[in-house]
């Protein structure tokens, strides 16, 4: 591990949201011993069947690219854009909340009216386009399967007889999860699994859900609530390293 290198035996505390969420957990599972507290943040224990679907159209946009060539783009000096522009354009959409894009965007049309075309006439057409070209521009194409594939594959009961309650039994850390109300790609009711495990494997753990209305992107926001839960309990994490240093 890094940790290792840099001569780090714990610690203090390891944080995600997302994916990094699951990389959280993972190491709690993995290395109880050098991890303190972990922040699961906007997460789940494992995919759902909805979110292995999304990933997979996600990956077969790309997949099915003319300029993918099976993976060795960069020395055909091609991009497979139009694949990632897509697969951003469709895992965008899951990543926000109906009612956010309904208050940003609405019905609101570029041009006033109608054109009775295919080409962008609705606000929000010119959003996810745009959304997909900025993408395209500067995420790699194998990197983006490979970290769906990651997603995917993410299951860490899955070697403890698919128990979670088994999987989480030798963790050392406490936990602070959290999850946001209009998160549809990773529900409130994924992080609830975790904590009924956690409570269930009788370890600490604290949980708040948060009103939002960004969707599972509300981690990434500056959202006030979400803001001073993370540092309130970062805090009492200072407080608590500073009095055994005491």
């Amino acid at each position: 591990m890094l940790a290792d290198h840099f001569g780090i035996k714990q610690w203090a505390a390891v944080m995600g949201g997302s994916l990094g969420g699951m990389q959280a957990l993972q190491w709690t599972i993995d290395f109880p011993e050098r991890v303190r507290h972990a922040l699961v943040i906007a997460s789940a224990p494992k995919l759902s069947t909805q979110n292995i679907a999304f990933n997979d159209v996600a990956r077969q946009a790309i997949l099915t690219d003319p300029d993918f060539h099976e993976g060795h783009y960069a020395s055909r000096q091609a991009v497979p854009r139009r694949g990632l522009k897509i697969a951003r354009m469709m895992g965008h959409i899951t990543y926000l909340a109906e009612d956010g894009l309904g208050k940003k965007f609405g019905r609101q049309m570029r041009s006033g009216e109608l054109q009775y075309g295919y080409g962008i006439e609705f606000e929000v057409e010119s959003y996810l386009r745009y959304q997909g070209d900025k993408f395209a521009d500067r995420f790699d194409a194998n990197t983006y399967l490979l970290m769906t594939k990651a997603l995917d594959y993410f299951d860490p009961a899955a070697d403890f007889g698919h128990n979670l309650h088994t999987a989480l039994a030798g963790v050392q850390a406490k936990f602070f999860v959290a999850s946001f109300s209009s998160d549809w790609r990773f529900a409130p009711e994924r992080s609830h699994e975790l904590v009924k495990a956690l409570i269930s494997a009788e370890k600490d753990v604290q949980y708040i859900e948060i009103e939002s209305s960004h969707g599972h992107d509300a981690f990434l926001m500056e959202d006030e609530p979400y803001l001073k839960a993370v540092k309130a309990y970062i805090d009492n994490i200072h407080k608590e390293l500073a009095h055994e240093s005491a």
